[in-house]
């Protein structure tokens, strides 16, 4: 039996890792708990490698390992046992409670009833249209396909295998070369891991403690570099090598005018604006219903109506003078400014001798029976006749102002502004908005409009679903969880409108959501048992310390784990690498100044390879499922690694400019 290069690649893997076991074993004079602990995570990975389920290794090997730890303290095996049975529910109740994971089914389930929506077929074909004079269209429509439905759906399986059936085909005809074409839809239906709402971005903010709002607000700018990148690439490629992304030819490019039309007279290249205002005048709407005309202008003015309507909401919140609270007037109750304190402190004081309760008018013995005539007398100093109460002393008689404030005379304060001119920065956005509205309505053709309505009816809905969750995020207006709701509802509308929600498509999507979600939470629980196995051994003190022994700086630290997980994105998938990885790398940010947002991030964007790495390149099979025969698993290979170091790239650019990745969290949390 011949064995393929992917196994011979696998099992030389496993057999380095086994080696350095061995060597570890053999070198060491007495194996403490953390030498076991970092074999249990060798074995882990070997065993995942072997085909083993992740979740299930994981929750055997930790158990397995914490019974060990446990029993290696002096505890008997009774005792043992019933530790590391607390340890698993205790484990596993945490995972429970842990809201923020609510957010993936409901995520999942959106992108589930978008995918099913058949929204894709459009969106390529509206896109492919749209940029046909780009070099490349084929390839660049791919990648903003796949970027949009990635991150409308989040599941790179669908995404790839989608445009696998869709684009492929398309692009192999049009004389495409088989590497360009595989590495554009495997790199870009990669990218729904990366760009907001990301499965990838809750589980590591489960994980690693840091919030998923900020989170998402980081991961947005990195992941539009990240495909302008891939586009980048794709159009230099074209530019190169014509050969490999041949351009569209004229019946390629051509776009159907609909009949009512063109029976006023419109063609391709016409001005459509100005045919549709005279098209409603006298006998050139013959053809045409004065309703269709109607309508279609209604279509041409929306993004003037648009523009407008963010102009005047926009020049309200520029104007707008936010009245800011003040506390000049106030006094502080410590400070003493103007305020005669008394000696006084209201504390406990000696009781008064005798004396001093009969001269300071306090309670006296009542007078003898000879002394008075019977009768109450007044207190000594007060007057009978005086029926009104007197006033303290130093009194006006009416009510005193606090001490240091000053009388109000009247109209002394000046009425408070509440608008003010807008901004020189409003007026240049205004005026190059409206450049850009006048030049769009310059080259509107009636091809352009056709391509326009096809991209309102495939792009923007997405577009509208895609900013309605993200907004509502990022600016505060709903949790991850609350906003991951609203997507699922927005997808029960999508495929609603598109009249694909039927029976069958909602109990399919019900049944993978809960599949896809049953398998997430496993990982959570099965990591979280591994990772208290091997802190019980004390592997995570025995790896911090040989990182701290290693005198490393942040720059060196930060290469050396991006490196490391790197290597490992090649026989693991992201879900394992995140949830047995990240809990040892996490604890060691603190020690080099390390922001765990900015780490998440590059973690992000270096696990997009994952996902293009032999042997587990699971793009690449999902790809080769679909692709036609003649098209080998090692020509997708070729074509991704191209794509693998617009990754390693864009790595190197988050790090020398953090700002791409942080700048919008800072500005809206910190």
């Amino acid at each position: 039996m011949k064995i393929r290069k992917e196994l011979w690649f696998g099992f030389g893997l496993m057999a380095l890792i086994l080696v350095g076991v061995l060597t570890m074993v053999l070198n060491t004079e007495t194996m403490t708990n953390g030498h076991y602990g970092l074999l249990m995570l060798s074995l882990v990975v070997v065993a995942i490698m072997l085909g083993f389920p992740t979740a299930f290794t994981l929750m055997g090997m930790g158990m397995l390992f914490a019974f060990f730890a446990y029993h290696s303290g002096g505890q008997t095996s009774a005792g043992a046992i019933q530790q590391t049975l607390d340890l698993m529910v205790q484990r596993t109740f945490s995972v429970m409670g842990n809201d923020v994971l609510i957010s993936i089914p409901l995520f999942v389930f959106m992108g589930y009833l978008v995918e099913r929506a058949n929204l894709i077929e459009k969106l390529f074909h509206s896109l492919h249209l749209a940029l046909s004079r780009v070099p490349g269209s084929l390839a660049v429509a791919t990648l903003v396909t796949c970027a949009i439905f990635a991150t409308a759906t989040g599941i790179v399986g669908a995404v790839v295998t989608l445009m696998g059936l869709l684009a492929m085909p398309q692009m192999l005809r049009a004389g495409y070369d088989v590497r360009l074409t595989a590495g554009s839809i495997t790199a870009g239906g990669c990218l729904g891991i990366l760009i907001p709402p990301s499965v990838l971005l809750i589980v590591y903010g489960a994980t690693a403690g840091v919030s998923v709002v900020q989170l998402y607000a980081g991961a947005f700018f990195p992941g539009l570099m990240l495909a302008g990148l891939y586009i980048l690439y794709v159009v230099i490629m074209a530019k190169i090598k014509p050969a490999w992304a041949p351009p569209l030819s004229a019946e390629q490019r051509r776009v159907p005018i609909p009949a009512p039309l063109m029976a006023i007279g419109a063609t391709g290249d016409g001005w459509a604006l100005g045919g549709l205002i005279k098209g409603l005048k006298g006998k050139n709407n013959q053809g045409a219903s004065t309703s269709y005309m109607l309508k279609q202008l209604g279509i041409v003015l929306m993004p003037a109506l648009l523009f407008a309507l963010v102009a005047v909401m926009s020049y309200q919140s520029a104007t707008r003078v936010v009245q800011v609270e003040t506390y000049e007037g106030l006094t502080s109750m410590n400070d003493s400014r103007g305020v005669e304190r008394s000696e006084d402190t209201g504390g406990l004081a000696e009781p008064p001798s005798e004396e001093e309760e009969e001269d300071s008018g306090g309670l006296a013995e009542p007078p003898a029976e000879d002394e008075g005539d019977g009768d109450v007398a007044e207190p000594p100093g007060a007057e009978a006749d005086e029926e009104a109460v007197a006033e303290p002393p130093g009194s006006d008689g009416g009510l005193a102002l606090p001490p240091g404030s000053q009388p109000a005379s009247a109209g002394s304060e000046a009425p408070v502004a509440t608008t003010k001119p807008a901004s020189s920065s409003y007026w240049i956005g205004l005026g190059v908005g409206a450049l850009a509205l006048t030049l769009f309505y310059g080259i509107l053709s009636y091809a352009r409009l056709e391509v326009f309505k096809m991209l309102l009816s495939s792009f923007f809905p997405l577009l509208v679903l895609i900013l309605s969750v993200l907004g509502s995020i990022v600016f505060g207006l709903a949790t991850p969880t609350e906003a991951a709701a609203v997507g699922a509802l927005g997808g029960f509308v999508l495929a609603a409108a598109y009249r694909q929600l039927t029976f069958n498509v909602v109990k399919e999507s019900v049944f993978l959501t809960a599949k896809t979600s049953a398998m997430v939470c496993w990982l959570f629980v099965g990591s979280a048992i591994f990772s208290a196995a091997f802190a019980l051994l004390g592997g995570q003190a025995l790896v911090e310390e040989w990182v701290l022994g290693m005198n490393l700086t942040s720059t060196e630290f930060l290469i050396l784990s991006q490196v490391i997980i790197f290597i490992l994105g090649w026989p693991l998938e992201w879900t394992e690498i995140i949830v047995i990885f990240m809990p040892i790398f996490i604890p060691l940010l603190d020690n080099f100044g390390v922001d765990p947002l900015f780490f998440g991030l590059l973690v992000a964007l270096n696990l997009q390879t994952a996902f293009l790495s032999p042997p587990v390149a699971m793009s690449a099979f999902y790809l080769k499922g679909v692709a036609p025969k003649h098209v080998t698993l090692n020509q997708i290979f070729a074509g991704m690694l191209p794509f693998m170091g617009i990754q390693v790239l864009a790595i190197v650019l988050l790090y020398t400019f953090p700002a791409i990745g942080m700048w919008l969290p800072q500005v809206l949390y910190r």
